[in-house]
């Protein structure tokens, strides 16, 4: 049964490209709640994309987010004086969940915690 959980663990880890991506998307909205629609991206998109945009009008700062899939995408930052517009790319299924531009999952880091949590059951014989 180790065996068994053992070799599908590696092949879902593994396998990357054999499947089409899967992006959040949604359209100028105003929190991250509004944008956790997944949709499947055309074979062509090789990215998901989170561009949030800032508008500062005296002491109020408006935040609006716009989620999608995209076959290139380039990340840049510009800040307008009267607010700001960020963009940022990724390229796994549902890797665009955070509104946070500068938020990134460093998928080693993930990985290595996966497996020691994997060997720390099977070692205890849970």
């Amino acid at each position: 049964m180790k065996t068994w959980c053992i070799a599908l663990f590696v092949v879902a880890a593994f396998v990357g490209k054999g499947y089409s991506l899967w992006c959040y998307r949604c359209e100028d909205e105003p929190s991250n709640w509004n944008c956790m629609k997944m949709v499947k991206c055309a074979e062509a998109d090789q990215y998901c994309s989170t561009v949030v945009t800032t508008t500062k009008s005296g002491e109020n700062t408006t935040y609006r987010l716009s989620k999608k899939c995209a076959p290139q995408c380039t990340e840049t930052f510009a800040d307008t004086g009267s607010g700001s517009t960020s963009t940022s790319c990724c390229g796994h299924s549902l890797c665009n969940i955070s509104g946070a531009s500068s938020v990134k999952t460093n998928g080693a880091m993930v990985a290595v915690g996966i497996l020691a949590s994997l060997f720390y059951i099977f070692r205890s014989g849970l």
